[in-house]
């Protein structure tokens, strides 16, 4: 009588594992989020002002899109929604400031267009800042400064009030620095493989 031939084992090859994306996402907003509100605040006296634009596209638009990409990737909803709404803010703001701007029949409407654009972005803003307060402390204080920078720019925008303008760039300055620290801190777990910069806990537990 004859053995039976046992099939072979088949063996799946292992998904391969995903970076966290986030540092990458944060950098990215943080470095063009720096460049426009230098020029709102009235830092760039010998420049065009414009330094942003190109990054907005590059770095700030497409590199927040690829992480919010990559969140999905892991599972990360939260992650997976904000760089990739802001990644997609940043390449709509530059094609704005490229196509629509300069056809604007004056100032005040291309001050409106930017005030009413981040009013709908502060509202999209108020509750991923609830959430925020889920993931940790440094996640949250730069969803809490850039809820202030564009609630402070589109008053200031809408009013077209320069000094209410430059006091919300000097908060996106705030911003970008909360965001490169939590980049940061980041990166370094990632090398470490354990917490060395301190980002803190969740802020509240819903």
């Amino acid at each position: 009588m004859s053995t039976p031939t046992e099939a072979p084992a088949t063996s799946t090859a292992p998904a391969l594992a995903v970076a966290d994306p986030a540092p990458l996402g944060l950098a990215a907003f943080a470095l063009t989020t720096f460049l426009l509100s230098a020029a709102n605040a009235g830092w760039m006296k010998n420049a065009t002002g414009d330094a942003w634009l190109g990054y907005a596209f590059a770095y700030g638009g497409l590199g927040q899109l690829l992480a919010g990409m990559w969140e999905f990737k892991n599972k990360n909803v939260f992650g997976a929604t904000a760089f990739s709404t802001y990644g997609g803010f940043w390449i709509g703001l530059a094609i704005w400031g490229l196509l629509v701007a300069p056809k604007a029949a004056s100032a005040g409407a291309a001050n409106h267009d930017v005030a009413w654009i981040l009013l709908a972005f502060a509202i999209f803003n108020t509750y991923m800042l609830i959430w925020s307060s889920q993931v940790n402390m440094a996640v949250f204080v730069v969803f809490l400064t850039l809820e202030l920078t564009e609630i402070v720019l589109f008053i200031g925008n809408f009013a077209g009030n320069t000094t209410i303008v430059k006091a919300g760039g000097v908060i996106g300055v705030i911003t970008a620095l909360a965001a490169w620290y939590a980049s940061a801190a980041g990166v370094i777990a990632g090398i470490k493989g354990r917490a060395v910069l301190p980002v803190g806990g969740q802020v509240f537990n819903l």
